[in-house]
């Protein structure tokens, strides 16, 4: 049997372009194939979130369906899509053979967990069967399964035995299963694992692309009965591949490393975000620092060096370092770079606000600094018809060291699921992999600081707090343990309040790309007022 393995990136609610996309593949690869097998929910773009409630787009989805189905001819068709049955509404996988929708098999296990929601608007399968169907002139049976169906070691109902007790003679699982660090190799394990206990072929077809916050990696695959992987797809690459299970063989996956993981699903991220709203120019402030730095290379990676302007706003307390790193920052990676000072600017507000702040020196003349430069990069974004990037990392966002309406505006924030140290990680990986150096020396080797008043330096060692915030946030669970793993309780309880009192902030804070298993956005859900003494 050939399969097609389709691992395409859908937009969510564009069901004319999206039905396009799935048309084409299937006019072109029909000959080439036996079966085409498309990820979870490629019609409506994953995840759709309320549109699911809009009746107007569950029943064009169904059209759409219909639309696609009366194309397919001799080779079948599997597709994720929704459907709808007596008001309950299915995440579903629909089978298309001969000119019409032949079969649906809906999920069974709805995540409930981190950024998935999906009890909310679907109902679970009450039933696991496998489907029949005439491949190649053959009758095989299709145990038909969806995304977290994969994982159901800690359900009740284990969807992959189930199918294969009922005669499956082969596993296929379609999935939108986001991406964040380590990922593809938990999917393998927990694949492999199935497979060497039921001994089937297992496909798994993944979505890839990027949505809001979310990231997909594709890294669709095929492991053997004897648990070898016999094709896998490359990551955040919308490919099809054909796979002819009877003459493959095992394969070595080249298995990328960290830093280059997230500088890919970052620039996906980047691209998609763009790409999908309509957008090309970015703007971003270059600082002279490293997260401004890492943010303008992700994003000349991502949209080209033509589409990006990066703008320094120096004022009395900048350092010449500073406007020259970015400076050279700008000249490496080829964009447009514009000086605007803020010094007469920031002056003339201090003087008209002196009734207010009496000739002081504190947080209030500080944070004007970062709202004048935010003022500044909005308003260039407008003029330019632009999408102002924000520079943010995750350890500062976190604890709360980032000013409103400053350098916290922007559309998105593209490093705010990267601790500090990854930040640095990331740059270090950029130079060494890239022909000349492409972020300064300096920018990674200085002190970080905001310079917002004289001899300014961050407030924290990046190598010891970025670890220990990381797990305050994804472990709250586990605060108790921290001190056992040698950080003091005075520090621990300072970082603890620091995380719980910025909430506020974050909640109004751009949306941020996911990378790590808990981000700040959809999937970390705490109150803004919140009394609970961790």
């Amino acid at each position: 049997m050939k399969v097609a393995l389709a691992q395409i990136n859908p937009t969510v609610g564009a069901l004319s372009n999206n039905s396009d996309k799935i048309s084409k593949i299937i006019q072109i690869y029909s000959s080439q194939c036996d079966l085409i097998i498309f990820p979870e929910m490629c019609l409506t773009g994953y995840p759709p979130q309320d549109l699911l409630l809009d009746q107007a787009f569950i029943k064009r989805a169904s059209k759409a369906l219909n639309g696609i189905a009366s194309r397919v001819q001799n080779t079948p068709v599997i597709l994720g899509t929704i459907r709808q049955e007596n008001n309950t509404l299915f995440n579903t996988a629909a089978v298309l053979a001969n000119r019409e929708v032949f079969e649906y098999r809906d999920k069974t296990h709805l995540p409930t967990y981190d950024v998935f929601d999906e009890d909310r608007y679907f109902s679970p399968s009450k039933s696991r069967e496998p489907i029949e169907l005439s491949i190649n002139g053959n009758k095989m049976k299709l145990g038909i399964e969806i995304c977290e169906d994969l994982w159901d070691e800690d359900y009740e109902i284990k969807v992959n035995q189930e199918l294969i007790q009922k005669g499956a003679d082969i596993l296929i699982n379609i999935s939108a299963s986001p991406f964040h660090i380590n990922r593809m190799n938990e999917r393998s394990y927990i694949i492999k694992g199935i497979v060497n206990n039921l001994k089937c072929y297992f496909i798994y077809c993944n979505l890839v692309g990027a949505q809001d916050e979310l990231v997909f990696d594709g890294q669709s695959c095929i492991v053997n009965p004897e648990g070898k992987i016999v094709s896998h797809l490359p990551a955040f690459k919308e490919l099809v591949e054909v796979v002819d299970l009877k003459n493959c063989f095992p394969i070595e996956v080249p298995r990328a490393c960290e830093e280059e993981e997230v500088f890919q699903a970052l620039s996906l991220g980047v691209k998609d975000y763009f790409r999908k709203t309509g957008h090309k120019k970015a703007i971003i402030g270059l600082s002279g620092g490293i997260d401004s730095a890492l943010t303008a290379t992700i994003a000349q990676n991502a949209l080209g060096a033509e589409n990006i302007i990066g703008i320094a706003m120096p004022s009395i307390y900048s350092s010449e370092h500073s406007i020259e790193d970015a400076k050279i920052l700008a000249e490496n990676l080829g964009i447009d770079f514009q000086i605007i000072p803020i010094k007469k600017i920031n002056e003339q507000m201090l003087d008209d606000l002196s009734p207010i702040l009496n000739g002081s020196s504190g947080l209030a003349e500080e944070n004007l600094q970062a709202r004048i430069r935010g003022n500044i990069l909005m308003t260039v974004a407008n003029k330019e018809r632009a999408l102002l990037l924000n520079t943010g990392n995750k350890t500062e966002t976190a604890l709360g060291y980032c000013t409103m309406y400053g350098d916290m505006a922007g559309a998105l924030a593209v490093i705010s699921d990267l601790n500090k140290s990854q930040v640095y990680a990331v740059s270090r990986w950029i130079n060494k992999n890239a022909d000349n150096v492409v972020i300064p020396k300096n920018s990674i080797n200085k002190p970080p600081s905001a310079e917002l008043k004289p001899d300014q330096v961050d407030p924290f060692d990046y190598d010891l707090i970025s670890p220990l915030v990381d797990r305050i946030i994804s472990e709250p669970h586990n605060i108790s343990s921290l001190e056992n793993d040698g950080y003091s309780k005075e520090l621990i309880s300072v970082l603890v309040k620091k995380v719980h009192f910025s909430e506020y902030k974050r909640r109004q804070a751009a949306p941020g790309l996911r990378v790590s298993q808990k981000a700040f956005g959809i999937g970390r859900r705490y109150p803004i007022v919140n009394k609970f003494d961790t």
